[in-house]
């Protein structure tokens, strides 16, 4: 096998070279794929952070104007805001 194998000469030897180029390209590519997808990831992140710290401060100041109105803040929308039912015994 081997024989025939060096027999077949440059050919052989210009395929293997190839395959390895294919292997190192397509590694490269899905090195960089992973990294930008791992950017996004935590960009994602980041921007989820901000939105709930933001909703908490739009749930805070509603319930500050309603106290100052002089109306009952809505508890629903307070326990939706997190996600969970209210837990308060009030």
């Amino acid at each position: 096998m081997l024989i025939e194998f060096l027999e077949l000469g440059f050919s052989a030897a210009a395929a293997l070279a190839g395959g390895f180029f294919i292997v190192l390209l397509i590694r490269y590519i899905l090195e960089s794929v992973v990294g930008q997808a791992s950017t996004l990831h935590s960009m994602i992140l980041q921007l989820d952070n901000r939105v709930k710290t933001m909703n908490n401060d739009v749930i805070r100041i509603d319930t500050l104007i309603s106290q100052v109105v002089g109306i009952r803040p809505d508890l629903d929308r307070i326990a939706r805001a997190d996600g969970k039912k209210d837990a308060r015994k009030d």
